[in-house]
């Protein structure tokens, strides 16, 4: 775990060493998720939005959250975590293509929305092939 947030205390814990190790250097009152978590055997770093802070990760948050960490030299892989699926169902229509989304309520099962493989970072459109 590098960075979990609070809408309190604004920042529970921050591991700025163990994020700049990875390229990435934040502000501490930059726009960042709510939970920052490295994968270390996949190579990817895991930013969780808890609805009940910001919101789900929609279009606008998922470029915000990408611009702090564009040097990441680990992979990014963007959640949205959810309590129920009742407040999933409030915010269907928003979540970001290329995302997933965790629910509290089924804790061991993850909904991908679309993309090419099931959970994993995507690099930017303009890098991929046509």
């Amino acid at each position: 775990m590098l960075y979990v947030g609070d809408a309190g205390k604004k920042l529970l814990h921050f591991d700025r060493e163990g994020l700049e190790a990875l390229g990435v250097k934040i502000e501490e009152h930059g726009k960042m998720p709510d939970l920052v978590v490295y994968h270390h055997k996949k190579g990817w770093l895991v930013l969780v939005e808890a609805v009940t802070s910001h919101g789900p990760v929609n279009p606008k948050r998922q470029d915000e959250l990408k611009r702090p960490f564009q040097n990441s030299t680990a992979g990014l892989v963007l959640v949205t975590a959810f309590l129920t699926r009742k407040t999933l169902l409030k915010h269907l229509g928003e979540i970001a293509w290329e995302t997933e989304v965790w629910v509290a309520e089924a804790p061991s099962h993850l909904i991908h929305f679309n993309g090419e493989r099931f959970l994993g970072p995507y690099p930017d459109l303009d890098e991929q092939e046509p």
